[in-house]
């Protein structure tokens, strides 16, 4: 038998068959080169598992091998006797294949060539024998082998003029197809009409035909030639039918074509495509639009205007850019809910519930959220008030929408503000330009579906301002009640109803917040928790939501009360319980890792294990430092995070009366130095300071940890105590803290913050808070628990304060300064 040895590279070259891929045109053996002997094919045979290609017997086709068991085997079967069984896997996308993804049926093959090309694949020549039937695959390694029964082609039973009649009838079909196809090269006809032997000619149209990999398997299945040659013609009957489909709606648009007429060509040729399918999609598009238009609850001028934009795109060419800008805005009409409310939920004790449960406290939000339902209740119509949640971070603002959401039966949506810089975010781009979009506002109703969602607008106080104008202004028409109920987005170009939308916004810091746009909103405040308000959040909200999340169940792990103490006081500072839900999330996950890896572990967790699992405490409880020193006082600072104790210290050292601050202060707390000192040096006499003592010595105040900034005007009464106390050498009254700001004058006037000051002086220890007078109605609005174990002392003037702040006792080893 010939190795075929001299197959030219040109030859091979002419398909780009591969494991992958399947469009080659394939060799023909000769008669002399089909002759093997039984004896000559080993059982068990190695199998080669081939992508795409189905290998007949007598064609000669290259397969570009590139797995390393194929590999591997080809290369030793080269070696050898060359003899090997080609079959096709079920899905060429298995990398990996089993027996039972190869079909049963394949072809014995021999191994002619095997070339290494230019780009560092490597090619094998297989010529086809004759079919066989995979029984078993008895080795996987190092390729596969298997037991295979031999199956012979049947020949039809003479006098066959039957199936000469359809090997004839292939053949011109054939012909004739790869005359019509502009794919297949003219080689492929030239082969056929040299093809004498009707099954060689048979098998190398099926390899060559224009099917898929199953169909060209299930004609290598077929054992009758006869039966092989007429399913052949029913494929070659329908891809024929297609192509002559394809040439008669080619032949409807025919006709000379120059350089201008070419772009007219192809969309004629699109339209014939299109009316064979039934219709433009263009028209049916527009179509659909009208009939979407129908069902919508708008206005008049809202429908004219959409009728208005329908007969601009039927104008148009659908290839302009313009057509996907305007077909964009007409869609955007049709999604926006006009005139569609969802229905309120008027049950008012669910709404309670619903509140009191997702929340602790923020009774004052509750309370309003309940009001506006009772009048809408009752009144049937109200436009939605604008309210604005402000407060240190992690106290519940933003989720505190979800439940107003959840209770009113509305739908949720939240805009993020903070960092945000261009006024088209909230009003939207004009469609002319390029990548135009609406606004913020717009593309949330249009999510929600309805008229009248909850919409939270979140960290509104920090907003930015650049070139691109100012959102903070576009927000004044947003957030007016009697504004918005004719809002403008210049994506949409109409006016949009959003008196009914309930905005809620949240802030940090309501001092950055514009005011006019503060002068728009219902400023109600969430303050920061006590501890023991931290503890019943951990206990019914934030420890069943982690053991939950993490897979624990809640019998696997307690926290005791002590244990949930120490983590409030020790490893977490802050007014809301943000931190305080992420480090009990790091317990639970401790919890977690043991309860995975079958360790024994106590599902009462103690204050030893927390220490262990949380380290080190991260924060040191603000404690009371005593009075023993002349010049040190208490003050109370507000922060973003809460209430802190900071104590103001004064020294004093021989000099020439110059006056040091330090501790990282701002200008408005070194301002009030300047003040306190001064008030000091022009009213010596009544404070029984000698005035030469003022050029004598230096004063150096200082705010310890100094590298926190430290700004405002609280401390102007505690450092005007600091300094007095240090000129007389007086004892500041025990346990005592306080704030207030000061003027020249001498009067103490009211400052912000208080709720959070009082806890801090709380938990640092402090008894006696004084405050201004001005700040009692403050105190008389904080719930009582707040205020239990501390007495408050209001006061007017700086005289007042110094009279009860001061003892008439000095200090143990008082410094003469005169």
């Amino acid at each position: 038998m010939s190795n075929k040895s001299d197959i030219s590279l040109q030859n091979i070259l002419i398909t780009s068959a591969t494991e992958d891929n399947n469009e080659f045109i394939p060799f023909i053996a000769n008669d002399s080169e089909m002759q093997i002997d039984s004896s000559e094919i080993p059982n068990p045979l190695p199998i080669l598992a081939l992508r795409n290609a189905v290998l007949f017997p007598g064609v000669v086709i290259p397969i570009s091998v590139g797995r390393e068991k194929s590999l591997k085997l080809v290369r030793e079967q080269y070696s050898k006797d060359k003899i090997i069984g080609a079959i096709s896997q079920i899905d060429s996308k298995i990398e990996e294949p089993n027996q039972e993804d190869l079909y049963k049926i394949g072809t014995i093959g021999q191994i002619l060539k095997i070339l290494e090309m230019p780009d560092g694949s490597t090619t094998v020549i297989l010529q086809g024998i004759k079919r066989f039937e995979l029984n078993q695959i008895v080795e996987t390694e190092p390729y596969f082998k298997g037991q295979i029964t031999e199956l012979e082609d049947v020949a039809p039973s003479s006098p066959h003029h039957d199936y000469d009649a359809i090997v004839s009838s292939v053949k011109d079909l054939a012909l004739k197809i790869i005359k019509l196809s502009p794919n297949i090269p003219n080689e492929a006809s030239f082969a056929i009409r040299n093809i004498d032997n009707p099954s060689f000619l048979v098998n190398f149209i099926c390899s060559n035909s224009d099917i898929t990999n199953d169909e060209k398997q299930k004609l290598l299945d077929i054992a009758s030639l006869k039966e092989r040659a007429l399913t052949l013609l029913q494929y070659l009957t329908k891809e024929m039918k297609l192509i002559e489909l394809k040439n008669d709606i080619q032949a409807k648009v025919k006709f000379d074509l120059d350089q201008q007429q070419r772009e007219y060509y192809l969309h004629q040729q699109m339209k014939t495509i299109q009316d064979e399918l039934g219709g433009s999609p263009n028209e049916q598009e527009i179509e659909e639009l009208r009939k979407a238009a129908q069902e919508k609850k708008w206005s008049k001028d809202t429908q004219a205007h959409f009728e208005k934009e329908v007969s601009k795109i039927e104008r148009m060419n659908p290839a302009v850019a313009e057509y996907s800008i305007q077909l964009n805005y007409l869609q955007l009409l049709l999604e926006l809910p006009w005139n569609e409310y969802s229905k309120d939920n008027f049950d008012l004790k669910r709404a309670k519930r619903i509140l009191d449960e997702d929340h602790f406290g923020l009774d004052q939000v509750k309370e309003r959220i309940l009001e506006h339902l009772a009048v809408l209740k009752l009144k049937g119509d109200l436009k939605s008030p604008i309210i604005c949640l402000y407060g240190p971070p992690g106290v519940g603002k933003t989720s505190l929408g979800k439940s107003v959401a959840k209770a009113l039966g509305r739908e949720y949506g939240r805009i993020s503000l903070g960092g945000l810089h261009d006024e088209a975010e909230i009003r939207g781009h004009r469609k002319t330009y390029i990548g135009a979009m609406p606004g913020r506002i717009i593309q949330t109703i249009k999510k929600s579906k309805y008229a009248n969602p909850v919409i939270i607008l979140d960290e509104i106080d920090k907003i930015g301002k650049d070139f691109h104008g100012d959102p903070a202004s576009a927000l004044l028409e947003v957030l007016d009640p009697e504004q918005n109920s004719t809002f403008h987005d210049n994506y949409l170009e109409l006016d949009f109803d959003l008196s009914k939308v309930l905005f809620i916004t949240t802030a940090n810091n309501i001092s950055t917040i514009a005011p006019a746009l503060r002068d728009r909103m219902e400023m109600i405040e969430v303050s920061g928790y006590l501890a023991e308000e931290k503890y019943e959040i951990a206990k019914q909200h934030l420890i069943p939501r982690q053991l939950e999340g993490h897979g624990v169940d809640k019998s696997q792990v307690k926290f005791p009360k002590k244990v949930l103490e120490l983590i409030i006081d020790e490893y977490t500072r802050e007014s809301g319980v943000r931190t305080l839900d992420k480090t009990i999330a790091k317990v639970v996950r401790n919890i977690a890792k043991h309860i995975a890896f079958e360790e024994e572990y106590n599902p009462t967790l103690t204050t030893e294990e927390i220490r262990k699992i949380l380290g080190v405490p991260r924060f040191v409880k603000d404690i009371y430092q005593g009075n023993e020193f002349a010049g040190v006082v208490t003050g109370l600072a507000w922060t973003e995070v809460g209430g802190e104790i900071l104590f103001i210290e004064t020294s004093l050292s021989p000099g020439k009366g110059s006056l040091t601050l330090t501790g990282n202060l701002g200008d408005v707390m070194k301002e009030s130095a300047v003040i306190a000192m001064e008030y000091i040096k022009s009213h010596s006499e009544e404070l029984n300071i000698n005035p030469e003592i003022f050029d004598k010595w230096n004063v150096h105040i200082h705010v310890p940890e100094g590298a926190i900034p430290k700004d405002g005007p609280s401390a102007g009464i505690t450092m005007t105590v600091a300094l007095t106390s240090a000129f007389t050498q007086q004892k500041v009254r025990k346990s005592l803290a306080m704030t207030g700001e000061i003027t020249l004058r001498g009067k103490v006037i009211a400052v912000g913050g208080i709720k959070e000051k009082i806890l801090a002086a709380k938990r640092a220890g402090i008894t006696d808070i004084m405050l201004s007078e001005e700040n009692r109605k403050d105190i008389e609005e904080i719930k009582d628990e707040y205020i239990k174990g501390l007495k408050f002392h209001f006061v007017q003037t700086i005289d007042d304060a110094l009279e009860f702040a001061l003892l008439n006792e000095k200090v143990k080893k008082p410094k003469k300064l005169i």
